[in-house]
Protein backbone atom coordinates (compact mmCIF):
# COMPACT_ATOMS: atom_id res chain seq x y z
CA UNK A 1 0.00 0.00 0.00
CA UNK A 2 2.60 2.57 0.61
CA UNK A 3 4.45 1.69 -2.46
CA UNK A 4 1.07 2.64 -4.23
CA UNK A 5 0.62 6.13 -2.46
CA UNK A 6 4.39 6.85 -3.20
CA UNK A 7 4.02 5.91 -6.59
CA UNK A 8 0.89 7.42 -7.22
CA UNK A 9 2.28 10.87 -5.43
CA UNK A 10 5.52 10.59 -7.80
CA UNK A 11 3.08 9.89 -10.73
CA UNK A 12 0.58 13.00 -10.52
CA UNK A 13 1.34 14.91 -7.48
CA UNK A 14 5.17 15.72 -7.48
CA UNK A 15 5.66 16.62 -10.60
CA UNK A 16 2.62 19.61 -10.39
CA UNK A 17 4.48 21.01 -7.46
CA UNK A 18 4.86 24.75 -7.74
CA UNK A 19 3.97 24.04 -11.35
CA UNK A 20 0.06 23.70 -10.93
CA UNK A 21 -1.39 25.35 -14.27
CA UNK A 22 -4.44 27.66 -13.98
CA UNK A 23 -6.24 25.18 -15.45
CA UNK A 24 -5.29 22.36 -13.38
CA UNK A 25 -7.09 24.06 -10.03
CA UNK A 26 -10.57 23.94 -9.67
CA UNK A 27 -13.14 25.08 -6.97
CA UNK A 28 -15.81 22.67 -5.65
CA UNK A 29 -16.94 25.07 -3.26
CA UNK A 30 -15.79 28.74 -2.49
CA UNK A 31 -12.71 28.60 -1.32
CA UNK A 32 -12.96 24.38 -1.35
CA UNK A 33 -10.25 23.82 -3.92
CA UNK A 34 -9.33 20.07 -5.90
CA UNK A 35 -6.53 20.08 -8.17
CA UNK A 36 -6.49 17.93 -11.27
CA UNK A 37 -3.49 15.99 -8.92
CA UNK A 38 -6.12 15.06 -6.72
CA UNK A 39 -8.69 13.70 -8.73
CA UNK A 40 -6.23 11.85 -11.11
CA UNK A 41 -4.35 10.35 -7.53
CA UNK A 42 -7.67 9.22 -6.30
CA UNK A 43 -8.24 7.41 -9.50
CA UNK A 44 -5.61 5.51 -9.90
CA UNK A 45 -5.65 4.42 -6.02
CA UNK A 46 -8.63 3.76 -6.26
CA UNK A 47 -8.55 1.38 -8.96
CA UNK A 48 -5.99 -0.10 -6.71
CA UNK A 49 -7.79 -1.01 -4.36
CA UNK A 50 -10.78 -2.15 -6.09
CA UNK A 51 -9.10 -4.57 -8.22
CA UNK A 52 -7.33 -6.31 -5.09
CA UNK A 53 -10.69 -5.62 -3.00
CA UNK A 54 -13.64 -5.68 -4.87
CA UNK A 55 -15.80 -5.94 -2.39
CA UNK A 56 -14.76 -2.96 -0.20
CA UNK A 57 -16.32 0.39 -0.82
CA UNK A 58 -14.01 2.78 -1.17
CA UNK A 59 -14.67 6.27 0.12
CA UNK A 60 -12.79 8.94 -1.78
CA UNK A 61 -13.03 12.99 -0.91
CA UNK A 62 -12.95 13.76 -4.63
CA UNK A 63 -15.71 10.79 -5.30
CA UNK A 64 -17.46 11.80 -1.92
CA UNK A 65 -17.85 15.50 -3.41
CA UNK A 66 -19.88 14.01 -7.07
CA UNK A 67 -21.69 11.58 -4.88
CA UNK A 68 -22.73 11.89 -1.27
CA UNK A 69 -24.69 8.32 -1.46
CA UNK A 70 -21.43 6.70 -1.46
CA UNK A 71 -21.03 8.16 2.68
CA UNK A 72 -23.96 5.72 3.49
CA UNK A 73 -22.20 2.66 1.92
CA UNK A 74 -18.98 3.24 3.63
CA UNK A 75 -21.02 3.79 6.63
CA UNK A 76 -22.82 0.51 6.41
CA UNK A 77 -19.47 -1.32 4.82
CA UNK A 78 -18.12 -4.37 6.47
CA UNK A 79 -14.87 -3.49 5.11
CA UNK A 80 -13.84 -0.12 3.28
CA UNK A 81 -11.25 2.49 2.66
CA UNK A 82 -10.83 5.92 3.15
CA UNK A 83 -9.17 7.59 0.45
CA UNK A 84 -7.74 11.28 0.65
CA UNK A 85 -4.98 11.43 -2.34
CA UNK A 86 -3.95 14.86 -1.49
CA UNK A 87 -4.82 16.06 1.99
CA UNK A 88 -3.96 19.40 2.28
CA UNK A 89 -4.61 20.93 -1.02
CA UNK A 90 -4.68 24.38 -0.56
CA UNK A 91 -0.85 24.00 1.17
CA UNK A 92 -0.22 22.11 -1.81
CA UNK A 93 -1.73 24.95 -4.53
CA UNK A 94 0.38 27.52 -2.66
CA UNK A 95 3.33 25.66 -2.60
CA UNK A 96 3.82 24.36 1.09
CA UNK A 97 5.30 21.13 1.64
CA UNK A 98 3.15 20.58 3.49
CA UNK A 99 0.75 17.78 2.48
CA UNK A 100 -0.29 14.34 2.28
CA UNK A 101 -1.58 11.26 0.56
CA UNK A 102 -3.64 9.04 2.90
CA UNK A 103 -5.51 5.79 3.63
CA UNK A 104 -6.85 3.82 6.01
CA UNK A 105 -8.62 0.15 5.83
CA UNK A 106 -11.72 -0.53 8.16
CA UNK A 107 -13.13 -3.79 9.10
CA UNK A 108 -16.57 -3.64 10.59
CA UNK A 109 -16.11 -0.08 11.46
CA UNK A 110 -13.12 -0.19 13.07
CA UNK A 111 -9.81 0.80 11.93
CA UNK A 112 -7.64 -1.62 11.39
CA UNK A 113 -4.35 -0.13 9.01
CA UNK A 114 -3.28 3.23 7.96
CA UNK A 115 -0.85 4.63 5.77
CA UNK A 116 0.59 8.45 5.38
CA UNK A 117 2.66 9.62 2.76
CA UNK A 118 4.16 12.82 2.91
CA UNK A 119 5.76 13.19 -0.54
CA UNK A 120 7.90 16.25 0.00
CA UNK A 121 9.12 15.26 3.10
CA UNK A 122 9.81 11.87 2.34
CA UNK A 123 8.10 10.80 5.13
CA UNK A 124 6.08 6.94 5.39
CA UNK A 125 3.74 6.67 8.69
CA UNK A 126 2.52 3.44 8.76
CA UNK A 127 0.20 1.53 11.69
CA UNK A 128 -1.52 -1.40 12.18
CA UNK A 129 -4.52 -2.47 14.98
CA UNK A 130 -2.52 -3.28 17.78
CA UNK A 131 1.14 -2.77 16.57
CA UNK A 132 1.90 0.45 16.76
CA UNK A 133 3.26 3.49 13.67
CA UNK A 134 6.39 3.20 12.05
CA UNK A 135 7.81 6.38 10.77
CA UNK A 136 10.11 5.69 8.08
CA UNK A 137 10.39 1.73 9.11
CA UNK A 138 11.07 2.80 12.65
CA UNK A 139 8.81 2.24 15.57
CA UNK A 140 7.31 5.65 16.83
CA UNK A 141 7.73 5.60 20.81
CA UNK A 142 4.73 5.52 22.65
CA UNK A 143 4.29 9.24 23.74
CA UNK A 144 3.70 8.43 27.50
CA UNK A 145 7.71 7.86 27.55
CA UNK A 146 8.45 11.47 27.56
CA UNK A 147 6.96 11.77 30.99
CA UNK A 148 3.41 12.90 31.80
CA UNK A 149 1.91 15.25 29.97
CA UNK A 150 1.21 18.77 31.74
CA UNK A 151 -2.21 19.45 31.53
CA UNK A 152 -2.15 22.93 32.83
CA UNK A 153 0.29 23.95 30.18
CA UNK A 154 -1.43 22.18 26.80
CA UNK A 155 -0.05 23.22 23.72
CA UNK A 156 -3.54 23.67 21.29
CA UNK A 157 -3.75 24.02 17.86
CA UNK A 158 -7.13 24.54 15.70
CA UNK A 159 -8.50 24.91 12.43
CA UNK A 160 -10.94 27.33 12.97
CA UNK A 161 -8.67 30.50 11.89
CA UNK A 162 -11.54 32.86 14.27
CA UNK A 163 -9.99 31.12 17.25
CA UNK A 164 -6.07 31.50 16.32
CA UNK A 165 -4.23 33.63 19.42
CA UNK A 166 -7.61 32.89 21.72
CA UNK A 167 -7.14 30.28 24.72
CA UNK A 168 -9.23 27.81 25.94
CA UNK A 169 -9.54 28.63 29.97
CA UNK A 170 -6.11 29.39 31.30
CA UNK A 171 -4.17 27.07 28.25
CA UNK A 172 -1.84 28.71 25.97
CA UNK A 173 -3.22 30.81 23.17
CA UNK A 174 -4.13 28.62 20.13
CA UNK A 175 -2.26 28.43 16.87
CA UNK A 176 -2.96 27.33 13.77
CA UNK A 177 -2.33 24.09 12.70
CA UNK A 178 -0.69 22.80 9.51
CA UNK A 179 -3.42 22.89 7.89
CA UNK A 180 -3.20 19.33 6.64
CA UNK A 181 -4.48 16.41 8.60
CA UNK A 182 -1.85 14.14 6.77
CA UNK A 183 1.02 16.57 9.14
CA UNK A 184 -1.13 17.53 12.21
CA UNK A 185 -1.20 13.83 12.76
CA UNK A 186 2.28 13.02 12.24
CA UNK A 187 3.26 15.95 14.69
CA UNK A 188 0.65 14.98 17.28
CA UNK A 189 2.37 11.42 17.47
CA UNK A 190 6.05 12.53 17.46
CA UNK A 191 4.67 14.96 20.56
CA UNK A 192 5.23 18.35 18.36
CA UNK A 193 1.84 19.22 19.96
CA UNK A 194 -0.45 18.65 23.17
CA UNK A 195 -4.12 18.77 21.00
CA UNK A 196 -5.56 19.96 18.26
CA UNK A 197 -9.58 21.38 17.92
CA UNK A 198 -10.61 20.39 14.44
CA UNK A 199 -14.21 21.94 13.13
CA UNK A 200 -15.36 19.11 10.83
CA UNK A 201 -14.74 14.99 10.95
CA UNK A 202 -14.36 13.92 7.54
CA UNK A 203 -13.23 10.06 7.88
CA UNK A 204 -11.27 10.92 5.11
CA UNK A 205 -9.40 13.41 6.91
CA UNK A 206 -9.27 11.81 10.16
CA UNK A 207 -10.03 7.62 10.20
CA UNK A 208 -5.78 7.25 9.11
CA UNK A 209 -4.42 9.75 11.69
CA UNK A 210 -7.12 8.33 14.74
CA UNK A 211 -5.30 4.83 14.65
CA UNK A 212 -2.10 6.37 14.69
CA UNK A 213 -2.81 8.35 17.58
CA UNK A 214 -3.96 5.91 19.70
CA UNK A 215 -1.11 3.42 18.44
CA UNK A 216 1.44 5.80 20.68
CA UNK A 217 -1.61 6.61 24.04
CA UNK A 218 -3.21 9.54 22.24
CA UNK A 219 -7.15 9.69 22.04
CA UNK A 220 -9.43 11.03 19.89
CA UNK A 221 -12.80 12.27 20.34
CA UNK A 222 -15.92 14.32 19.65
CA UNK A 223 -16.46 17.85 21.08
CA UNK A 224 -19.05 16.36 23.19
CA UNK A 225 -16.68 13.71 24.66
CA UNK A 226 -16.92 10.60 23.29
CA UNK A 227 -14.32 8.27 21.44
CA UNK A 228 -14.35 9.38 18.02
CA UNK A 229 -14.99 6.24 15.57
CA UNK A 230 -14.22 5.57 11.58
CA UNK A 231 -18.08 6.04 10.94
CA UNK A 232 -18.58 8.96 12.21
CA UNK A 233 -19.19 11.97 9.98
CA UNK A 234 -21.80 14.83 11.67
CA UNK A 235 -20.11 15.25 15.10
CA UNK A 236 -19.77 18.96 15.41
CA UNK A 237 -15.98 19.18 15.16
CA UNK A 238 -13.46 16.92 16.82
CA UNK A 239 -10.18 16.86 19.55
CA UNK A 240 -7.39 15.20 18.57
CA UNK A 241 -4.73 14.57 21.97
CA UNK A 242 -1.30 13.00 23.32
CA UNK A 243 -3.43 11.08 26.00
CA UNK A 244 -7.09 10.74 27.02
CA UNK A 245 -6.66 13.01 30.00
CA UNK A 246 -5.61 15.50 27.66
CA UNK A 247 -8.96 15.16 25.40
CA UNK A 248 -11.18 15.08 28.70
CA UNK A 249 -9.28 18.17 29.66
CA UNK A 250 -9.82 20.17 26.11
CA UNK A 251 -13.38 18.85 25.84
CA UNK A 252 -14.37 20.15 29.35
CA UNK A 253 -12.99 23.76 28.19
CA UNK A 254 -14.77 23.57 25.36
CA UNK A 255 -18.04 23.21 26.91
CA UNK A 256 -17.03 25.46 29.41
CA UNK A 257 -16.86 28.40 26.48
CA UNK A 258 -19.96 26.93 24.50
CA UNK A 259 -22.07 27.68 27.85
CA UNK A 260 -20.69 30.92 28.72
CA UNK A 261 -21.42 31.90 24.84
CA UNK A 262 -24.79 31.01 25.42
CA UNK A 263 -25.49 32.30 28.93
CA UNK A 264 -24.17 35.53 27.26
CA UNK A 265 -26.63 35.51 24.46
Amino acid sequence: MLTLLQDVAEQVINPRFRSLQSGEVHEKAPGDLVTDADREAEVLITAALNAAYPDAVVLGEETHSADRSLMQRYIAAEHAFTVDPVDGTKNFVHGSRDHAVMVAETVGGETVRAWIWQPQHELAYVAERGAGVYRNGERVPDLAASGPVDLAGLRGHTSRRSWIGTSLGDLPPLQLTWVSCGIDYPKLVEGEADFVVYRSAAPWDHVPGTLMLREVGGAVCTSAGRPYEPRDNETGGLVAAVSQEACETVTRLLAQRRARKDAAR
